[in-house]
């Protein structure tokens, strides 16, 4: 049986599945799979993505309707042949090193996640600062990024990624239904993951709208047990989170045309 399944959903990423892909064959561990699940894009994703099919019979390929990010990951785990799977987005990449370090960890049955120390590269060039993983903390904001290892029995067990979420969010819902009833969570302290990021990475769009205002709603009502038990209300802190972010913009704003202001006063006479 394979060891690691590494699935690669990709929509309109042509551009950097190249780079995706040859961090996966780079790999010092050997016992892995990839599979590259195109979610109906319109670019040269399936080009690029079967040229690897002749690089390394590890390759694989499939295509799919378009149905979002969620679905694309589905449809490759519920292919895939390893007992771990680890999701990769088409922009991203992994250090060498990385299934080599988490592979230590596998016979443990007490672990359901393991991830790495991450940077961010790209617009940016920074090391990516996550809060350290607590149940209380994961019920306030997400603590993990997407390429972190988990059983696909795990997976199946949750009912896989949330195919309702389509606007962000999926992660960390994934992560909460995994982790709630119990299991424990190992960080390898070194930097195994790189997040690109680029002028509509998800992450960085994701701001305060209706639809958000209805996904975190959607999430509370879903995993309502585990927020009453971590938090008293998830939806409360969203609003009040934001309330502080507007406050303080607020601030920021009215800084800067006092301080716009004052320059005008002295040299625009």
């Amino acid at each position: 049986m394979i060891k690691i399944s590494v699935i690669v959903p990709c929509f309109n990423q042509a551009q950097y599945l190249d780079e995706s892909l040859q961090s996966v064959l780079d790999q010092t561990y050997q016992d892995w799979e990839c599979i590259i699940v195109n979610d109906g894009s319109p670019d040269e994703t399936e080009t690029v993505a079967k040229k690897w099919l002749h690089i390394d019979s590890r390759f694989k390929y499939f295509f799919k309707e378009n149905g979002g990010l969620s679905t694309a990951r589905n449809y490759g785990i519920k292919r895939a042949a390893g007992e771990w799977i680890l999701p990769l987005d088409a922009d991203d990449y992994i250090s060498r090193d990385y299934l080599d370090l988490a592979k230590d960890y596998f016979d443990r049955n007490d672990i359901k996640v393991i991830y790495s120390n991450a940077r961010k590269f790209g617009l940016t060039n920074d090391i990516w600062k996550l809060r350290e993983f607590s149940l209380k903390q994961l019920a306030i904001e997400n603590v993990f990024f997407c390429s972190a290892f988990f059983r696909k029995q795990d997976w199946g067990r949750v009912g896989g990624y949330d195919e309702n979420l389509n606007i962000g969010l999926e992660d960390w819902d994934f992560w909460i239904g995994l982790l709630k009833n119990g299991g424990k969570v190992l960080k390898i302290d070194t930097i195994c993951f790189n997040y690109r990021i680029k002028e509509n990475s998800m992450l960085d769009k994701f701001i305060v709208t209706e639809e958000n205002d209805k996904t975190f709603k959607y999430i509370e009502k879903k995993h309502i047990d585990f927020f009453q038990k971590n938090i008293n209300s998830l939806h409360f802190y969203y609003r009040e989170h934001n309330k502080l972010q507007e406050i303080l913009s607020y601030i920021d704003d009215r800084f800067f045309f006092r301080v716009i202001n004052k320059i005008y006063s002295l040299f625009g006479k």
